[in-house]
């Protein structure tokens, strides 16, 4: 409802009042000593206008005086402690005005709101941002040893993706939806269930938290759960400021330097800045959660599979112009998806760390990595939508293998240098600084506290970090990065193209550094040549499906030729394209249909040849539970042409191990190797070691795969003819099978019996039934005599009139009813309320089933007169209507 010209006069001199009684001298008279700031600094941007029943979260500088304050001057308000953080209160029942002139206030914040997941559809794909081609390199990489933690709502704990590796399961959390789930699996699953089904770092522990409370967890529990990463794919509101939330994060990662934190960016790119210095800028500063903008995590946006930043990904700048996202990654559901990859890449990279050092990097470092190898996309060098570029696992890995980083520490005016030697033919060289910045004030308007400088120098030359513009204009923030010294973050990139060979010495110098020393990661690479990212050895290429062939190119641009050849038949490579741009990195090729073969490709210039990995071309192998009967089970799959031995896997402890080579398409279990339930099958190439792609897991236990038989129904429970579908799932060892029907001595009497040859689906007929109830079931003769029987099914056989029938009873009025009478004999049906009146005349057509419509019958009982045309005899059956 509208103020009236009064209440906002009255409004008006309330926030003078309130601001007057907190003027800075004011406040030194309450508090000696400390110098507050005006009430507006102290409060989050918008709280001025909610009401007063919303909690609310108050950092203080002394908790006994505020709460002594708190009972005097608002005693209706109520203030609780914030576990593990002993300066912040919720409080409820109080306007964040009046809590904001509180004198032992620092800072007045929104509480928990709801986090909801970010994330849209379902797919995955580990060759986008070149993890699968980590798997390929270096497959003893795989995040063993190390523990993620997913930050939300509960996973699904009995997933065979994760089996063996819950580091906190919890057997009473209720899943509450597939997002946790899904994060997970992207993260660290371990392909139990299909290929799709395997994580970035698929050997990693997985532990769980949630994301209830917005505030970082607590530190301490993390570590000892051997956390190392943890995954944030969720937001809120767009937020544009620098928050509790977001001094805890920073606060956090000072405290375990070797924590690091992934958050997404959010779905909201196409909405407009939210409050703040971009305040309705459109599709500008749109991140969502301001715990998001804190400087020491990372920050991720979502791609396409060709690397293109999508519509929804939320992007920069920060509140105070810093680069935010910092990366994307390829993000088919969004921008969860995008983040959870990039921590399964975080954790790789602390693995190949770790096993030069034997220990685990700063978090600083690892940062540092994954912003420099990332390879350019949107606008040169950086920009505010994709940060510093698409995530390349395999060049941050081999950046810690290759010991390409320096780390130190400096204080003001202080000054580090590495000294690079740049070979010939050097396409760019690229250095990125990282460092973990001290938290600062809540809502401080710049978050920066101590700024390093990296510069690169050669010759009497300097080269500056790439920077950009932070006006908020939509021109100005699109402009392109320029070389300057940053003022404004704590990451800095230097590029240089085609650089001259000759040394060059890498500067870090402590430009302000108010709380030092100051702690740096600096790693740098040096790009030139091509190399194959898509296909590898690792991930077989789908016959007949569309695939992204990807080359990491550092060179000019270049035309080259494509072509593909399979391995093992005379030399013939195909042309894929005769004219294309090295620069384009990507071409999308659908491989030729029910193809299983080992291929390779190649990309010529006029000067090299850049041959791929032997790949596997395959369709995916399905496995098929033929039976599970109590003495044995039987596995079949279909045969591949060109194809003589099979790789069974069985789930083991943690993940599908090996279990059989098997030269036919049949495998038979006995009850205890059975057990192991889980199993997969795939194609093994001839004269190679190469395997295709397996199919999705089957569970060998489960009871609908029947023992023989999948399904034994009647065609009509009620009928005239007594007909049933039988569905087996293997003839192995069937010699035939008897229709059979239940006697009332309790004997069987056989019906139909048949050679099953090859066919698993027949119709089975009893051409004499018994009118009224009966039972049958299928008797399946087996080699040495054993047999084996199908479930018992029940029919109605309707003879003459004495046996027809009326269904269903009770029966919804205007619904259909239906009457079973004698085969091919027409009927007479008249309904009869109770009082004797005939409420309805129904003549059918020489049918076995025949129905009326009873919408014109209101709720009772009624009488139906039935009779053969022509024939005076009748059956009186009992209807009530609903």
């Amino acid at each position: 409802m509208p103020l009236s010209a009064r209440a906002r006069v009255f409004c008006v001199l309330c926030w003078v009042a309130v601001a007057a009684q907190t003027s800075p001298a004011a406040q030194a008279q309450q508090e000696p000593g400390r110098a507050a700031a005006p009430v507006a600094s102290r409060l989050a941007p918008g709280l001025e206008k909610r009401p007063a029943g919303q909690a609310l979260r108050v950092s203080v500088t002394d908790v006994a005086a505020f709460r002594q304050w708190l009972a005097r001057e608002l005693p209706k308000a109520r203030a609780t402690a914030q576990p593990r953080h002993p300066d912040l209160l919720q409080v409820r029942g109080a306007a964040a005005v009046a809590l904001a002139a509180c004198p032992w206030v620092r800072f007045v914040d929104v509480a928990d709101r709801p986090a909801r997941p970010e994330r849209q559809i379902n797919s995955s794909n580990l060759a986008v941002n070149k993890i699968s081609l980590v798997h390929r390199r270096y497959p003893r990489l795989a995040g063993q040893g190390l523990t993620v933690s997913i930050k939300e709502s509960p996973l699904d704990q009995q997933d065979i993706d994760f089996k063996g590796r819950l580091v906190n399961p919890d057997p009473q959390a209720q899943m509450l939806t597939a997002h946790a789930t899904i994060m997970a699996t992207l993260i660290a699953g371990g392909g139990n269930s299909s290929p799709s089904g395997k994580g970035a770092a698929w050997q990693a522990r997985i532990a769980q938290s949630s994301y209830d409370n917005l505030l970082p967890d607590d530190g301490a529990g993390l570590t000892s759960q051997g956390v190392s990463v943890q995954n944030h794919s969720y937001g809120v509101g767009i937020e544009s400021y620098y928050g509790l939330e977001a001094r805890a994060y920073d606060q956090q990662a000072r405290q375990f330097p070797n924590l690091l934190h992934v958050f997404s960016a959010g779905n909201s790119g196409t909405q407009p800045g939210g409050a703040g210095r971009y305040t309705a800028l459109p599709a500008t500063a749109n991140i969502t959660g301001q715990f998001k903008m804190s400087k020491n995590t990372l920050s991720v946006g979502a791609t396409t599979a060709l690397g293109q930043v999508v519509p929804l990904s939320s992007r920069g700048p920060a509140h105070d112009g810093r680069i935010k996202p910092e990366l994307v990654a390829f993000g088919d559901g969004g921008t969860s998806d995008a983040a959870a990859l990039v921590s399964g890449m975080s954790l790789l990279v602390q693995q190949a760390y770790r096993e030069q050092h034997g220990a685990l990097p700063a978090a600083s470092l690892v940062k540092a990595a994954l912003l420099n190898s990332a390879d350019d996309t949107g606008r040169p060098h950086l920009d505010h939508v994709a940060g510093f570029g698409q995530a390349d696992a395999q060049g941050a890995v081999r950046t810690m293998l290759d010991n390409r980083f320096r780390e130190g520490s400096l204080a003001q005016g202080q000054e580090q240098a590495l000294t690079l030697t740049v070979p010939p033919g050097t396409h760019r060289l690229k250095a990125t600084l990282v460092w973990t910045d001290p938290e600062a004030a809540a809502n401080a308007s710049q978050a920066l506290i101590n700024d390093l400088d990296l510069t690169l120098e050669q010759a009497g030359q300097r080269w500056h970090p790439w920077t950009l513009s932070t006006f908020p204009h939509a021109d100005s923030l699109a402009l392109p990065a320029r070389r300057r010294p940053d003022r404004l973050n704590n990451a800095e990139q230097i590029t240089l193209d085609l650089p001259a060979a000759g040394t060059y010495q890498l500067r870090v110098r402590g430009h302000a550094v108010l709380q030092g020393p100051q702690r740096f990661s600096v790693v740098y690479e040096l790009e030139t040549g091509l190399t194959w990212a898509n296909p590898t050895a690792a991930r077989a290429l789908r016959a007949g499906s569309p695939a992204v062939l990807r080359w990491d190119w550092a060179g000019p641009a270049t035309p080259a030729r494509l072509e593909y050849s399979y391995v093992g038949q005379p030399q013939r490579w195909r042309p894929l394209s005769t004219s294309l741009n090295l620069t384009e990195q990507a071409f999308v090729w659908t491989a030729p249909p029910d193809t299983t073969a080992l291929l390779q490709l190649r990309l010529l210039t006029a000067t090299a040849s850049y041959t791929s990995d032997t790949v596997v071309l395959a369709r995916p192998l399905a496995l098929d539970v033929a039976y599970n009967c109590p003495d044995e089970t039987l596995l079949a799959w279909a045969r591949v042409p060109g194809i003589a031995q099979y790789q069974v896997y069985q789930l083991g402890a943690t993940h599908l191990q090996p279990y059989r080579l098997v030269p036919d398409t049949a495998l038979l279990l006995t009850p205890a190797e059975a057990a192991g339930r889980h199993f997969a099958v795939a194609p093994v190439l001839p004269g190679s070691r190469l395997v295709g792609e397996r199919g999705s897991t089957i569970d060998a236990s489960r009871a609908e795969h029947g023992c023989y038989v999948r399904s034994f129904i009647a065609r009509q429970l009620v009928t005239d003819s007594v007909e049933f579908d039988l569905v087996l799932g293997s003839t192995f060892q069937l010699q035939s099978l008897t229709l059979e029907r239940l006697q009332p001595d309790g004997s069987y009497l056989p019906v139909q019996t048949l050679a099953p040859g090859r066919r698993t689906t027949f119709l089975l007929r009893d051409l004499a039934p018994r009118p009224g109830r009966a039972e049958y079931r299928v008797r399946l003769l087996l080699t040495g005599g054993r047999t084996r029987f199908s479930n018992l099914e029940e029919v109605f056989v309707v003879g003459g009139l004495a046996d027809v029938l009326v269904y269903p009873v009770p029966v919804v009025s205007g619904q259909p009813l239906r009457i079973i009478g004698p085969p091919d004999q027409a009927l007479r049906i008249r309904v009869v309320d109770m009082i004797g009146r005939q409420r309805l005349e129904v003549n059918t057509e020489p049918s076995a089933v025949a129905q009326f419509d009873t919408h014109t019958l209101g709720a009772g009982l009624y009488l139906l007169r039935i009779s053969v045309a022509g024939s005076t005899t009748e059956v009186v059956r009992r209807v009530f209507v609903q």
